[in-house]
């Protein structure tokens, strides 16, 4: 069976596809990834094949425009406002997009579709060719249940109509922004007027399968999903073979106790530098030896203390393990990296679903209350610090949660999923 999985974003958004489509092809499935230029080398090095979509997109991110959309989305509706105020810029962009993902169904010609709700032209490449298709999700965020409202909005007490009301505000406030270039992309390539432009949704309105790459253990999943929804557990990579820490990183890690790793991706605001310095004042004020991860144009220290050590990146799955606590951004990766390694995490959320993250490893135990990065300071941050590998409740929580975790195989059980429905057994 030829697969095709097209999915958008930073390395969170990849990597746990890059993990299903090693176990699609563990059993035999030949299998094509779509998505930004930045990756190919990480998805060919994995033995799966490659269709390229533009970085432009990603690259937004990187503009003043970009960060300061970065600091400015507390909850859904300053999201939106944020992109819709950018709209101009990204309309051609998620064109290009498209097109370049309809161009890799022209490649592979796909007997079934696995696409990430940033991959939306994966309902109309499997309308083309007559393939089921699947929407894979890293968190709950477009099939409705009314046991919760949709993140970035309020909890309030108004019953399940409510909860409900706001999982459709997003998917109808995502179809909107899909709806000009896939009504392009539909006249382009001659398929038919669409009723729907909602990623759960095919064009004709029939109902897409989902399945959300979560841990259980961390989000329940809601008694009113159809079962053709699922929450999988996580999708784990694992890291490289061969891979081997640098002499002196295995010397600092050697040299004291377990240190507190910091590190935020490439989610850095317009200020890395001084967000960098924040860091480096908590861990010397908690009394903590520190992990600081630079890489991918994220913190930038300019002067570091012996008790810090400065790491472009390693293996979260190597890395988080050895750690007393893990500090971080909330991206739906590293939240599951640092669940699964059984350590303390705390979240300084930017944007998109990481106030959501960090609301949840809060709920659950796994970690002090999350520190908004607007609100983020050096004595605010090392108090939580200081509460995280101190406090046995959580220590004995996140080791708890951190077990049931490595005991899942979502990849696994998203397998089974998808034989399911398509009509396939094992």
């Amino acid at each position: 069976m030829k697969v095709l999985i097209l999915t958008y974003g930073t390395r969170g958004d990849v990597q746990p596809f890059v993990a299903l489509g090693r176990g699609l092809q563990a059993r035999g499935d030949e299998v094509h990834i779509a998505t930004s230029t930045r990756f190919e080398a990480f998805v060919t090095e994995n033995g799966l094949g490659f269709c390229p979509v533009s970085d432009d997109l990603l690259a937004i991110l990187d503009t003043r425009d970009g960060k300061e959309m970065l600091e400015n989305t507390a909850n859904f509706f300053d999201m939106a406002r944020q992109y819709f105020r950018m709209a101009k810029r990204v309309g051609p962009m998620l064109e290009e997009q498209l097109e370049q993902g309809w161009q890799a169904g022209q490649q592979v010609q796909p007997d079934l579709v696995i696409y990430h709700p940033k991959g939306a032209a994966g309902p109309a490449i499997a309308e083309a060719f007559n393939a089921p298709a699947i929407l894979a999700l890293p968190f709950p965020m477009l099939v409705a249940t009314g046991e919760a409202p949709h993140l970035g909005f309020p909890k309030l007490p108004l019953g399940a109509a409510y909860n409900r009301f706001t999982h459709h505000v997003v998917r109808a406030a995502s179809a909107l922004g899909l709806k000009g270039a896939m009504k392009k992309l539909r006249a382009n390539k001659g398929l038919p007027r669409a009723k729907r432009y909602d990623a759960l949704h095919m064009a004709d309105g029939t109902r897409v399968p989902s399945m959300t790459c979560v841990s259980p253990s961390v989000v329940q999943q809601p008694c009113d999903w159809d079962e053709s929804d699922i929450i999988t557990g996580y999708w784990f990579l694992g890291h490289q073979a061969g891979w081997q820490p640098d002499e002196a990183l295995t010397e600092f890690l050697q040299a004291g106790p377990p240190p507190v790793y910091i590190g935020f991706g490439s989610i850095s605001g317009k200020r890395p530098e001084k967000l960098a310095e924040t860091a480096i004042n908590a861990l010397a004020a908690s009394g903590q030896r520190g992990i600081l991860a630079t890489g991918w144009g994220g913190l930038k220290p300019s002067d570091l203390p012996e008790t810090v050590f400065q790491i472009d990146s390693a293996p979260h799955d190597w890395l988080f393990p050895r750690m007393a606590c893990v500090v971080h951004h909330g991206g739906a990766g590293t939240t599951a990296a640092g669940l699964k390694a059984g350590v303390p995490s705390l979240i300084v959320p930017f944007v998109g679903d990481q106030p959501y993250w960090a609301d949840k490893v809060f709920e659950i135990g796994a970690g002090p209350k999350g520190i908004p990065q607007k609100k983020l300071t050096a004595e605010n941050l090392a108090a939580a610090i200081s509460e995280a590998v101190t406090s046995e409740a959580i220590c004995d929580r996140a080791a708890e949660i951190g077990a049931k975790i490595r005991a899942e195989d979502g990849v696994a059980t998203a397998i089974a999923h998808i034989d399911r429905a398509m009509g396939r057994r094992g």
